[in-house]
């Protein structure tokens, strides 16, 4: 089992039930799989960087958590097909 932190940027337009569902839903496939989430922040709303998709804003998450490489993969690639997520970033953490 290995540590990894994701941050992912979510619609701003996407309701306050609809975020959680998809938060929910990240935290469900890596538990479903074996893996043990150790933390998610919310950040809220913030103003990005630059804008995606002609928006300015968007809801901010960070989750730390623990599983197999597999595991990491297979969230990877929920992120691609999830609609309402802007942008992703899964990093494996160094011990």
């Amino acid at each position: 089992m290995r540590q990894y932190e994701t941050i992912f940027i979510v619609d701003p337009e996407f309701e306050t039930d609809a975020v959680q569902e998809l938060v929910e839903k990240f935290k469900g496939l890596v538990e479903g799989q074996g893996g043990q989430i150790t933390e998610v922040d919310e950040w809220g709303k913030r103003r990005l960087a630059y804008p995606i998709n002609d928006r300015q804003e968007g809801y901010y998450y960070l989750m730390n958590f623990t599983a197999n490489p597999e595991t990491a993969q297979d969230l990877e690639r929920v992120y691609k097909i999830t609609n309402g997520l802007m942008r992703y970033l899964i990093i494996k953490k160094e011990k």
